[in-house]
């Protein structure tokens, strides 16, 4: 059994040629979520996947094994609840208050512009649906929201830093320019 217990979150920096030729584990969310488990890669291989405690994976992210090989995580499609708003009585601003409602429960949720999914659950299905929300099990892949303060967050942010116990105001945060996010604006 092949090892793997380095994360390079979203395949960043590898060649797309690297990727193309590696193989890869399709996983649902609820092993994702796992820092050890053991599965079946592409090629047929038991392979043990050991990660940082709190660090989920995602669709994309690729790891690295004992032997320096690489293995692509796919977000397995799964059962889903797609959630979206009733374009003849309803707007847009309906997804948002879902979010509000949903993330009141700590539910996982996935936001996308024009839907939310949350994994099923009859009981959130109701609430939902009583909002005037349209409700679908659809098979999907599911890559919910990590949280503003969970370690994916840190490890994907670029750098670690502390902002004390006091607030602050937002124009007294700087990052400096010299670190890299995946939005558009620059640090000058």
């Amino acid at each position: 059994m092949i090892y793997f217990t380095k994360v390079i979150k979203g395949g960043r920096g590898l060649a797309k040629a690297l990727l193309d030729r590696a193989p890869s584990i399709a996983l649902d969310w609820d092993i994702r979520q796992k820092s050890r488990f053991e599965t079946t890669d592409s090629l047929g291989r038991r392979v043990g996947v050991i990660t940082p405690r709190g660090q989920a994976l995602r669709g994309q992210d690729v790891l690295i094994g004992e032997d320096g090989t690489f293995l692509k995580v796919v977000a397995k499609d799964q059962a889903v609840l797609r959630v979206t708003f009733c374009k003849e009585h309803g707007t847009s601003f309906d997804l948002t208050r879902a979010a509000y409602h949903l993330g009141n429960r700590h539910v996982p949720i996935e936001l996308q512009p024009a839907h939310l999914q949350i994994e099923p659950d009859h009981v959130l299905a109701s609430m939902l649906e009583q909002m005037h929300l349209i409700v679908q099990e659809v098979q999907a892949p599911f890559e919910p929201e990590s949280g503003a303060y969970s370690l994916e967050n840190k490890a994907s942010h670029g750098h670690d830093h502390s902002h004390g116990t006091g607030h602050h105001p937002l124009s007294e945060h700087s990052h400096g320019s010299d670190h890299h996010h995946d939005h558009q604006h620059s640090h000058e």
